[in-house]
C-alpha cells in the first residue's frame, strides 16, 4: 500500500511492500528522510529538485515522486531495461506494468522483481532470497548497511521496518 507525503512542490510515495532495503533514500538528504521522526519523510525540507534526485535512487520503485511546482517529472526511457543482480532480484526500469496479486495494474518507472521464487510481496522481491540462500549469476550490487538495512545476510520483516508506522 502506498502511502503519500506532500509537500508544497513535490509529493512522494512510498510502498515498505516493495522496498529492498537500499537506503539510498537516506544516504540522499537526511533532512527529507529520516527514519527516527514521524512522518519519516518531510518533502518540504529540499527543493523539489533535489528530493527528486533522491527518489530516483531508489531501485525498487518503492518511492516515486510527482512534482507539483511544474518541475519535469521523473523520465521514462522509450525501452525497458532488465539487469539481473547477482544472486539477488531483477532490477528493471522504464515504463513498467506490474499486475499485483490483487489484479491491481501499477505503472511505475522502476522495479525490483523477485527472481527467486519465494517473495511474499510477489511479483516484487522481499529479500527472502537472503535467508534461502539463492544463487544465480548477476551484476554485483553494493549493499551498503544503514539503520533500515542493518544486516546483509537476512532480511527483514515488515514489522522490523522503522517506517512501518506513520
Amino acid at each position: 500500500m502506498r502511502k503519500v507525503y506532500r509537500g508544497k512542490d513535490i509529493e512522494v510515495s512510498f510502498d515498505l511492500d516493495q522496498c529492498v532495503h537500499i537506503g539510498e533514500c537516506l544516504r540522499g538528504d537526511t533532512a527529507v528522510f529520516q527514519l527516527k521522526r514521524r512522518p519519516w519523510v518531510l518533502a518540504d525540507e529540499a527543493s523539489a529538485e533535489v528530493v527528486a534526485q533522491v527518489v530516483e535512487r531508489c531501485p525498487s520503485g518503492a518511492l516515486q515522486y510527482r512534482r507539483l511546482d511544474g518541475g519535469p517529472q521523473e523520465k521514462v526511457g522509450p525501452g525497458t531495461k532488465v539487469t539481473p543482480v547477482r544472486d539477488g532480484p531483477l532490477l528493471v526500469t522504464g515504463r513498467i506494468e506490474v499486475t499485483r496479486e490483487d489484479g491491481a495494474v501499477e505503472t511505475m518507472p522502476r522495479a525490483t522483481l523477485c527472481r527467486c521464487g519465494h517473495s511474499e510481496h510477489a511479483p516484487f522481491c522481499d529479500n527472502t532470497h537472503l535467508s534461502i540462500n539463492f544463487r544465480a549469476p548477476g551484476r554485483p550490487y553494493k549493499i551498503h548497511l544503514s539503520e533500515v538495512r542493518v544486516r546483509l545476510d537476512r532480511p527483514i520483516t515488515k514489522t522490523e521496518d522503522p517506517r512501518r508506522i506513520d
